[in-house]
């Protein structure tokens, strides 16, 4: 007989509120780099501006839809955890991803901060498993909490010893 799949609890922490601004910036800036290549077909190419208004305004509708529903889903969902044995994630806005990474097989945490993060006082935090799935990554921290939280992980890896392997 075999026993019932474990229930996945959604972990306690959100992310900083901050983070649905930068993802917001992030996507107008992606709709910005969609459309210049479009203006400039159509204004090196007339014979294509036709073509490249109304593909333009596709790049707007579906920017302007984006900017507004994703940030605001991805906040909604994102959330992270640290309990004393493991690394609880989850993550997405379309198709959510939960991920569980045991303390004893943490290899690396790193904290990265790009110019948008910084403009917003926000960090991310990638923990590095011995893992074939990958590292799990929390985008979206209040920078200060970033770097209690890496050098909350850091300690709790030192106290085990080993290789994580």
């Amino acid at each position: 007989m075999t026993s019932p799949a474990p229930h996945l609890r959604t972990p306690a922490h959100q992310v900083s509120p901050r983070a649905r601004f930068w993802w917001a910036v992030r996507s107008g800036l992606g709709t910005l780099v969609l459309l210049v290549p479009q203006a400039a077909v159509a204004w090196f190419l007339p014979e294509l501006a036709r073509l490249m208004v109304l593909t333009g305004v596709a790049t707007v509708v579906l920017g302007v839809a984006h900017l507004l529903v994703v940030p605001r889903l991805r906040y909604a969902r994102h959330r992270w955890e640290v309990t004393g044995d493991a690394v609880h994630t989850l993550s997405g806005w379309l198709r959510l991803e939960w991920r569980i990474a045991p303390i004893s097989r943490v290899q690396t945490v790193d904290t990265d901060r790009g110019p948008l993060q910084r403009a917003f006082g926000l960090s991310s935090v990638t923990v590095t498993t011995a893992s074939s799935s990958g590292a799990l990554t929390i985008d979206g921290l209040d920078a200060d909490a970033a770097v209690t939280l890496a050098e909350r992980l850091t300690r709790a890896t030192e106290h085990l010893g080993g290789d994580a392997t």
